[in-house]
């Protein structure tokens, strides 16, 4: 998140904030890889999942070092602009792309469902089924095919 932070930030000409950010990105994306490291070097069941290897978190490496590397570049010959000391706050409630929630209330009762129509749904008051045991399923006895043999002469011309 600093990392695509800092790109906006550098895209709105905020370069010492972005260099900040990125920075920031630098030091979560260095203990990220260590812990992804040793997630993979861990033995037990189960598969044997490589997480600093997946292309997201490779591209993701480049792209924080190659984009600092960019803001400190032209922090140097254009903008001039002090690095602060903190990391600039991230922006966590999305603004845009999201609809908010309708909160869910349950509908009212309906005034016939009072206690005693509840009470009278006790499923320890329901009649007996006087059903009679199912039939167990009669045997299917194989029937015998008569043996159809190809014959070579149909009576089919091809002209």
């Amino acid at each position: 998140a600093y990392c695509y932070h800092g790109q906006t930030l550098l895209a709105s000409d905020k370069c010492g904030e972005a260099i900040r950010s990125l920075q920031e990105s630098e030091k979560f994306f260095a203990k990220a890889e260590a812990l992804c490291k040793e997630y993979g070097e861990t033995k037990g069941p189960g598969t044997t999942a490589k997480p600093s290897g997946h292309l997201f978190f490779r591209k993701l490496g480049s792209l924080i070092k190659n984009t600092l590397e960019k803001c400190q570049r032209e922090n140097g010959f254009i903008y001039f602009q002090k690095v602060p000391a903190e990391a600039p706050q991230l922006e966590l409630k999305a603004n845009y792309g999201l609809v908010e929630p309708v909160p869910f209330e349950f509908p009212a009762l309906n005034a016939h469902w009072t206690p005693e129509t509840v009470a009278a749904f006790d499923l320890t008051k329901r009649p007996k089924e006087d059903t009679a045991k199912p039939k167990p399923d009669e045997e299917v006895k194989p029937l015998k095919e008569p043996d159809i043999k190809p014959q070579k002469d149909t009576g089919c011309q091809i002209s």
